[in-house]
C-alpha cells in the first residue's frame, strides 16, 4: 500500500503517499479498492509469487466480479417461457412521483425478469400506464389492498422504496410486503420511513431480502452499528447481520454483504452515475434478477457489478434512463465471458 493508507479499511491515517503505481502480491488488499484508499493508488498491479491460496484459509471478502456469481446468473433455457422467470413487482408512488418506480420497473425487465407490474395506487393508474407498455400496471387501494393483490403468489418478488414517500401510508405498504412472503427490495424511502425504529423493521423480514441503503439511509437505519466510520465493510456486515438481510451499501466502492459473513466489494462503478434516477434502476436490476431465483447475495453482486458496466459503456452524458437500454451489451459481453469451450 501506498504510505499512510490504512490496507484494511482505505481511511487515510495523517499523510499519505498518491502513487502512481501500486505493485502487491498475492491478493489485493481492501484499500486497494474502499475508498479513499483506491483514490491514492494510482495503477494497481497484482503479482502472483507463488503464494498457494490454501493461505487465505476461508476467504470470505471479495472483489465483485462475475467470478464471484457468475455460475448463478440466471440465464433463460432453450424451453422458458416468461411465466417461469418470475413476475416483480415494483411500487408506485403518488401521481406526481411515478417515475422512480417506472426506472425500476425498466430495470427488472431488460434484466429478464418474465413479467414486471406497476403497483400503485388508483390516482396514479393513468400516469404510470400513459408510460408503460410492456409493463403492467395494477391497482390497489391502501395497504389492505396491496395486501390482497400479494396473496397472488406468482408476484414473488416486490421492489418497494423508489417514489414511495416518507409517510405511515409508506410503512404499512412496506409491513404489508413484508407480512405477504414476497422476496423484497428495500431501497429510499421504504427503509427512511422506519427511521428511530429499525427493529421494527428487522423483526418483519423473514424472507430473502436486500436493503439497498446509500450513506445517508444507512446512518438512519444502523446509527449505531459498530465500526460504521472505521471500515465500510464490517459496517455492512455488521447491519446484514442485524438486519438478517443481504445489505448493498452504496457508493463508489458499494459494498454488498450477506447476514453469514460474505462481503464483496464493487470497484467498477464509473463517476457518471452519480445522477437521479441511477439507484432505482440498480434496486430494478436486483428485484429482476430475484425473480429469476437467483439468491439474494449473488443478485445484488450481479446487479451492481452490470450496473457500473453499463454505466461506464454509456460513458459521459449517462442519465438514468440509458441503464436499461445499454443493459444488453453487457449481458451479451458477460456471457461470452463465462462461456466455455464445451458449452459451444
Amino acid at each position: 500500500m501506498p504510505s499512510g493508507i490504512d490496507g484494511d479499511s482505505g481511511k487515510i491515517l495523517g499523510a499519505a503517499v498518491e502513487a502512481d503505481v501500486t505493485v502487491t502480491f498475492f491478493r489485493l488488499k481492501p484499500a486497494h479498492l474502499l475508498l479513499p484508499g483506491r483514490m491514492l493508488c494510482g495503477e494497481v498491479a497484482l503479482f502472483d509469487i507463488g503464494i498457494p491460496a490454501s493461505a487465505c484459509g476461508g476467504i470470505r471478502l471479495f472483489e465483485n466480479s462475475p467470478l464471484l456469481w457468475g455460475a448463478a446468473y440466471p440465464w433463460p433455457n432453450l424451453d422458458a417461457h416468461k411465466y417461469a422467470r418470475g413476475h416483480c413487482l415494483v411500487l408506485s408512488g403518488p401521481a406526481h412521483a411515478t417515475g422512480a418506480a417506472r426506472l425500476a420497473a425498466r430495470g427488472a425487465l431488460r434484466i429478464g425478469a418474465g413479467l414486471v407490474s406497476v403497483g400503485c395506487e388508483k390516482d396514479a393508474v393513468a400516469v404510470n400506464a400513459a408510460h408503460l407498455t410492456a409493463i403492467m400496471v395494477k391497482p390497489f387501494d391502501g395497504a389492505k389492498g396491496l395486501g390482497a393483490l400479494l396473496t397472488d403468489r406468482r408476484l414473488n418478488v416486490v421492489i418497494a422504496g423508489p417514489g414511495l414517500g416518507v409517510s405511515p401510508q409508506t410503512r404499512a405498504l412496506v409491513e404489508a410486503v413484508l407480512a405477504s412472503g414476497a422476496h423484497v427490495v428495500l431501497d429510499a424511502d421504504a427503509l427512511t420511513v422506519f427511521k428511530g425504529d429499525p427493529k421494527s423493521l428487522f423483526a418483519r423480514i423473514k424472507q430473502p431480502a436486500v436493503l439497498t441503503p446509500h450513506e445517508g439511509e444507512f446512518e438512519r437505519l444502523f446509527p449505531d452499528v459498530p465500526d460504521r466510520a472505521a471500515s465500510k465493510v464490517e459496517a455492512a456486515r455488521a447491519a446484514a447481520a442485524r438486519a438478517q438481510a443481504v445489505v448493498l451499501l452504496k457508493g463508489t466502492d458499494t459494498v454488498v454483504a450477506a447476514p453469514d459473513g460474505r462481503a464483496a466489494i464493487n470497484a467498477n462503478a464509473p463517476p457518471t452515475l452519480a445522477t437521479a434516477g441511477a439507484g432505482d434502476v440498480l434496486a430494478g436490476f436486483i428485484g429482476g434478477l430475484l425473480a429469476q431465483g437467483m439468491p439474494p447475495f449473488e443478485a445484488a453482486c450481479a446487479a451492481a457489478w452490470l450496473h457500473g458496466d453499463a454505466a461506464g459503456r454509456t460513458g459521459p452524458g449517462l442519465i438514468a434512463e440509458d441503464l436499461p437500454e445499454i443493459l444488453p451489451e453487457s449481458l451479451m459481453s458477460l456471457r461470452e465471458r463465462l462461456v466455455t469451450p464445451h458449452d459451444t
